[in-house]
């Protein structure tokens, strides 16, 4: 940028105003969706219990039915919000930047997603000399997690399910980290839809999700001037990777 201090001093001033009115205009969107759209799903949900209750034992099968998939789409509906509701809450949030231990990081989310695990076969394969990371270690967890959940779940259709997490030297002060799974896979023409919000490349039926855990991975990765992004095939594993910025070397 170019100009006289008055004329930089006046373009930052209108930055700093069309910042304000952006995260404004984000916080009421995060009240609505809070407030308005929660109370909305209560009022369905209250209703259905009163249609049950008025209907009592003489309701039959059909309507029965009927009435459980409107509260599954209310609880749907409801775990919709909840995504953006984090969603909303990562793009405001302020970055705790820290020295972390990666690989620390990713055997602690492997331990604390085994409970979930119990009674299937998983094979984890973490590489054992991962650099250490300047970045956000609760927010990097979150993500983590999502990665490591989703190889777990698409994996689930295998004898034993085999997740990789490894990591290369990207570009200069970053490092890539990849999970990598032996999981059903996906069409790779469709990857680019993969990273927003509610995009499912497998049908609820086969896989459940509402679709909004590689949606915060993006974001979180975004938030560290990162980038993150996918390969595959149909019945042939996935492997999503992103960058984070590595700690700088120690004087």
């Amino acid at each position: 940028m170019t100009g006289t201090p008055d004329a930089l001093r006046r373009e930052n001033e209108r930055l700093q105003r069309e910042l304000s009115q952006a995260r404004a205009e984000l916080e009421d969107f995060t009240y609505s969706v809070s407030h308005d759209l929660r109370a909305s799903l209560r009022h369905v949900n209250a209703y259905v219990q009163i249609i049950r209750e008025d209907l009592g034992d003489h309701g039959d099968a059909a309507t029965a039915a009927h009435l459980d998939a409107v509260s599954h789409a209310a609880r749907q509906m409801g775990r919709q919000i909840d995504g953006l509701m984090e969603l909303s809450r990562l793009t405001q949030v302020n970055l705790q930047l820290a020295t972390v231990d990666a690989g620390e990081l990713v055997r602690d989310v492997c331990t604390s997603l085994a409970p979930a695990l119990a009674g299937r076969a998983v094979e984890w394969q973490v590489a054992p000399d991962f650099p250490a990371l300047h970045c956000d270690a609760a927010l990097v967890r979150q993500a983590l997690t999502h990665l490591l959940s989703n190889a777990s779940k698409f994996a689930g259709t295998r004898p034993v399910a085999e997740i990789k997490v490894t990591w290369q030297d990207h570009a200069s002060g970053q490092c890539a980290i990849t999970v990598t799974d032996n999981g059903v896979g996906f069409n790779a023409q469709y990857k680019d839809k993969l990273f927003h919000a509610f995009q499912r490349l497998h049908s609820a039926r086969e896989f459940e999700g509402i679709g909004m855990g590689l949606a915060l991975t993006r974001k979180i990765v975004e938030r560290h001037s990162g980038t993150v992004w996918a390969s595959s095939a149909p019945d042939a594993g996935c492997s999503i990777s992103f960058t984070l910025p590595l700690a700088p070397a120690p004087n």
